[in-house]
């Protein structure tokens, strides 16, 4: 078994069971699939267990993160990795059923993280739009991120030596850009064209993780080896002084 895919979860039974559906139908069989439960108080966590005893040739996992955050979950999710590649995931997304068989053979160049793109569900026009923008960009720059948290897929090897996922490296908001710029030092990353997931179309209201205008030019715009210091000592103080930490995700402002 080469994969894991890990799906943390906060309150989410109106979305998991499509999510569930669409990784049950993956063509890329057997892997592992971690659920990890992050403290819900609605029908989630049970929905987890009633449809992923249901899914054959999937080896499911249940784990629990009781400290609120998905960067506490991530570091759950990880932790129960031992596959060689490990594909990470939101409860609201629909993974096509050529999802990780694409993203194993965007391994075969010896990357260590093979990125995927957002893309609308309703509109082919401007799904390819999206799809046909991220390649240019990420050749512009291919030492940043330009998938978010729905679309990441690593060597596990590299993420962990890059030291994973953990309040101790990034407490706040766009964890998924922070640790990009760790997993980088570690190899190249990479953004096939057929790597496409489709999130929710909820996310209308981004107040609650967005960055400004000013903080995004900046992140592209600075240096590979400045990185660091982008994160730790410009951009990490003003999301604190925003209060815009990793629990703000919890509180669905953003539905």
């Amino acid at each position: 078994m080469n994969w894991s895919f890990v799906i943390p979860y906060y309150n989410e039974a109106d979305y998991l069971p499509a999510t569930l559906a669409s990784l049950a139908a993956q063509t890329l069989r057997p892997f592992r699939l971690v659920l990890v439960d992050n403290g819900s108080t609605d029908a989630s966590a049970a929905l987890a267990r009633q449809i992923g005893a249901t899914l054959a040739d999937i080896d499911v996992v249940h784990v629990h993160e009781h400290r609120p955050g998905k960067i506490h979950a991530l570091e759950c999710g990880l932790a129960a990795v031992t596959t060689p590649f490990v594909a990470f995931g939101d409860a609201d997304t629909i993974y096509p059923p050529h999802y990780l068989a694409t993203a194993e053979a965007g391994f075969a160049t010896g990357v260590v993280a093979v990125m995927g793109t957002d893309v609308p569900g309703d509109d082919a026009a401007a799904a390819l739009r999206k799809r046909r923008h991220v390649q240019r960009v990420s050749r512009l720059w291919p030492r940043q991120t330009h998938s978010g948290g729905y679309g990441q897929t690593f060597r596990t090897e590299a993420l962990k030596a890059a030291g994973g996922y953990g309040e101790r490296w990034w407490r706040y908001v766009l964890e998924d850009h922070e640790v990009m710029q760790r997993v980088v030092k570690h190899g190249r990353i990479v953004y096939p064209f057929d790597l496409w997931c489709v999130p929710s179309n909820r996310r209308v209201d981004r107040s609650a993780v967005n960055w400004t205008l000013a903080e995004r030019l900046l992140y592209h715009f600075t240096p590979a080896a400045a990185k660091d210091w982008y994160f730790y000592r410009f951009l990490g103080p003003r999301l604190a002084a925003r209060r815009m930490d990793n629990c703000n995700l919890r509180d669905k402002t953003w539905l």
